[in-house]
């Protein structure tokens, strides 16, 4: 009777024992628990292909492309690399390898809305400045385009970096024609009496050197037309030749 309850006792020992053990189990930091077993973790830029047994370490495999770890992994699978899409105004900042993710950052033109410390997820399209406006502050890669509105006296199409003063067309010998506003200049026109001045003097140049164009064209066929006739004048039936101006009968 005394060597049953001491056997039982025994086997209950050594069960608390297994459980005590197994809860007490503590793995290092670059060990991950399966079961009783304590297996080393796979390096970054790989993943884990079997488990550690009592008789064998744990096996790795490679990330495959398009995938990364960056760190000691007990995983099975790496992670999928991050995209950066043109649809959300990203580019490429740093490629995606078997040991880092992809790191994104705004494309020309875009601001990151979305920053985190791996680089952008998300950016939004600088600001256009309106008519009537200027850029005060031009856009960057975190900041947005910043607009103010122009003074009275001067104008900006909204892509002048500061507003522009109105032309003074007095000061150019010139009339006003249409007042400016924020958005336009100022147009201008020369004085009416400029005007009739310079009609005037076009029209005195022209209208002699168009008459002596119209009489040159008009002489050269009848100089051509009237030394025709001349020669027929003068040697008529018969051939002549100018060249020592004489005159001789066709039949010889």
């Amino acid at each position: 009777m005394t060597f049953r309850r001491t056997s039982v006792t025994a086997a209950f020992l050594i069960l608390m024992i297994k459980v005590f053990s197994r809860l007490s189990l503590t793995c290092h930091q670059a060990e991950y628990q399966i079961g009783n077993e304590c297996c080393p973790m796979c390096l970054p830029g790989s993943r884990v292909k079997t488990d550690c047994t009592k008789f064998s370490s744990t096996t790795c495999l490679p990330c495959l492309v398009g995938t990364y770890m960056n760190k000691l992994t007990a995983r099975r699978q790496c992670l999928f690399c991050k995209t950066c899409d043109k649809a959300s105004g990203l580019k490429i900042k740093s490629p995606c390898t078997t040991t880092s993710d992809a790191v994104c950052e705004p494309l020309e033109g875009f601001y990151c809305v979305d920053p985190s410390d791996n680089g952008c997820g998300a950016a939004q399209k600088h600001r256009s400045c309106e008519p009537g406006q200027y850029i005060s502050q031009k856009g960057t890669a975190s900041t947005d385009t910043v607009c103010s509105d122009c003074s009275d006296g001067s104008f900006s199409d909204g892509s002048f970096p500061s507003c522009r003063p109105h032309t003074q067309c007095e000061t150019k010998n010139l009339q006003l024609l249409k007042p400016g506003t924020t958005s336009t200049d100022a147009e201008c026109e020369e004085h009416s009496l400029n005007k009739t001045i310079k009609q005037q003097t076009i029209i005195i140049i022209w209208t002699p050197v168009s008459v002596l164009v119209l009489l040159f064209v008009i002489s050269v066929p009848v100089v051509f037309y009237f030394r025709h006739k001349i020669k027929l004048l003068i040697c008529p039936g018969k051939n002549c030749i100018q060249t020592i101006n004489m005159c001789y009968d066709s039949d010889r």
